[in-house]
């Protein structure tokens, strides 16, 4: 019997992956300008026809950061991008890193008032946004107030969508901030690996954005622990192309969609917004070796009429994250590509690596996050006292330690005290590890629900609904009750041409996949259910509008 601390998952590390991997102490600066040099004739991002190099990358973070020092952005100073996936996104941020500042992300999706908070709480001396009104009125006020830092403006052909869209008073074209730069020769700012590369943004436990710092070090650990997990994959190889719909300014987005693709020489085929049939068809067209998203993305492709009949053999990898997969969408792409979907586990304090499914997973352990990435540590302790270490099988809070795993939140002491116990990180989710080192996460701590003295867990609930043949997708989440205290109230969007079912009728067809404790007592249909801006169930969201309605 394996026992607490005990690294049985090593067993599962293809040949030759290490199991003592210490990634190299560097930055993200040098590890961009060697990839600069390895491959500066190839295509780093393509974005509807238009190609940028490694060579011309490196042309325009060079004349980034010449403009930026200019400003008086320099080592400790934070530049905020409020940019969705566009070229604007990786030639700033590189620019940023070159001129030896880091980079703040604020969502576009963002509201005025968490713009506001996130621009004060970062100190940042610039923000870079577009000129389109979608993003660009955000700033108005701001800029009205006097409370906004010097503000960039990009042109974006493609989210402009033909409209005319200048530059507003107060703001600088991007075009004039570059000015005089334009023979700026490439040329980074120094910089150590405990320097802070990027403040990102997560959501706090009083409702505030808090930020975790993430240092070169982090986010260099967290390319290579990914990129020694695949040394020995040929999909991984360089040369290799992968479509990239995951938003660069989310963590997992921006380290595998983009950093991690740069370290080994990859052309990324960027895409400002997600369209299912028109993933397909870059994939046939551009012949994708390398896609991923979230699980709704693949189950609104196995939603396309006649997919069965497209081809994706060009597919090498494919992968889900950023929420549990359901095993009957596992199967259908199992079945329609021919490779299993992988995916794992990570936050963004991790930078985000954490867990990965191996290739060779059996069936048997379908549902499993996978194991530790190499160089990672990951254990479950009891929730009420996380010096207490559980064994295989035993439910608790998963905690995790490695070099890529964030050392505070950014001005919050006490929260970055509460996160850490003996130098392991808390990571607020509920999970276990069976006896061959297989991890499965059962929730998150926060979304619990107390129902007649017993814990009960949303995702349990989730997945045993999706199991259900005219369910597209679920959310569950818990419900005043008067004799349980809370009880669990499930959301339904049915698959295309499926009708509703009575609730009696969802409890017969869960009774032998849920405990009694577990059945919904409410059910409630809705035409779309509600995510967060990357692509998560947004249980929040629904229990606001519970609470609002009440």
């Amino acid at each position: 019997m394996s026992q607490p601390g005990e690294r049985v998952w090593h067993k599962h590390y293809e040949s030759g992956v290490s199991t003592n991997f210490q990634p190299e102490m560097t930055t993200w600066t040098e590890m961009m300008s060697r990839a600069f040099d390895a491959y500066a004739d190839t295509v780093l991002i393509e974005y509807y026809g238009k190609s940028y190099t490694f060579a011309e990358m490196r042309r325009l973070a060079g004349q980034v950061a010449s403009a930026l020092k200019a400003k008086g952005v320099g080592k400790g100073d934070r530049v905020a991008l409020h940019l969705p996936n566009c070229p604007w996104h990786p030639i700033f941020f590189f620019g940023t890193i070159a001129a030896g500042a880091a980079v703040t992300h604020i969502s576009p999706l963002d509201a005025d008032r968490e713009i506001a908070h996130k621009l004060k709480d970062s100190g940042a001396k610039v923000a870079v946004t577009l000129t389109t009104p979608e993003l660009a009125s955000h700033f108005k006020p701001l800029l009205a107030s006097g409370e906004t830092p010097l503000l960039v403006q990009c042109p974006d052909p493609v989210s402009a969508m033909g409209r005319d869209c200048p530059v507003f008073d107060g703001a600088v074209g991007v075009q004039e901030f570059l000015a005089g730069h334009e023979d700026a020769l490439y040329d980074p700012v120094p910089v150590t690996p405990q320097d802070m590369a990027l403040l990102q943004y997560t959501g706090g436990t009083t409702g505030v954005p808090k930020a975790a710092v993430l240092t070169h070090a982090n986010l260099t650990a967290a390319v290579q622990i990914y990129s020694e997990n695949t040394k020995n994959d040929s999909s991984a190889e360089p040369g290799k192309s992968s479509l990239v719909y995951s938003p660069l300014f989310h963590i997992m987005g921006l380290t595998v969609g983009l950093l991690k693709r740069v370290h080994e020489g990859w052309t990324i085929h960027l895409r400002l917004r997600y369209d299912a049939a028109q993933a397909v068809k870059e994939i046939e067209e551009k012949r994708i070796t390398s896609f991923g998203g979230v699980p709704t993305t693949w189950i609104a492709i196995l939603q396309l009429p006649d997919i069965e009949k497209r081809d994706l053999s060009s597919l090498e990898y494919v992968g889900s994250g950023g929420a549990p997969l359901p095993v009957e969408v596992y199967n259908r792409i199992k079945k329609l590509t021919g490779l299993k979907l992988l995916g794992g586990w990570g936050m963004t304090e991790t930078s985000p690596a954490g867990t990965a499914v191996p290739r060779d997973m059996p069936d048997e352990k379908l549902g499993t996050i996978g194991v530790p990435l190499p160089g990672i540590d990951l254990k479950i302790v009891d929730v009420e006292d996380p010096t207490k270490d559980l064994g295989p099988n035993m439910t608790g809070e998963m905690v995790v330690k490695g070099p890529n795993v964030t050392a505070e939140y950014w001005g919050k002491p006490k929260e970055t005290a509460d996160s850490f116990s003996n130098g392991w990180f808390l990571t607020g989710d509920i999970g276990y590890m069976d006896e061959d080192g297989y991890f499965y996460l059962v929730d998150r701590k926060k979304d619990m629900i107390l129902s007649g003295g017993f814990n009960v867990y949303p995702l349990m609930i989730e997945n045993a609904v999706h199991q259900h043949p005219d369910v597209s997708e679920a959310i569950a989440i818990g419900v005043p009750d008067d004799y349980r205290g809370e009880s669990a109230k499930v959301f339904v969007q049915l698959n295309n041409g499926a009708k509703p079912f009575a609730l009696e009728e969802l409890q017969e067809f869960l009774k032998d996949k849920l405990g009694r404790h577990e059945i919904p007592r409410h059910l409630e249909f809705r035409d779309e259910l509600p995510h967060t801006p990357v692509g998560k169930p947004d249980r929040k969201a629904l229990r606001r509008e519970l609470e609002t309605v009440a």
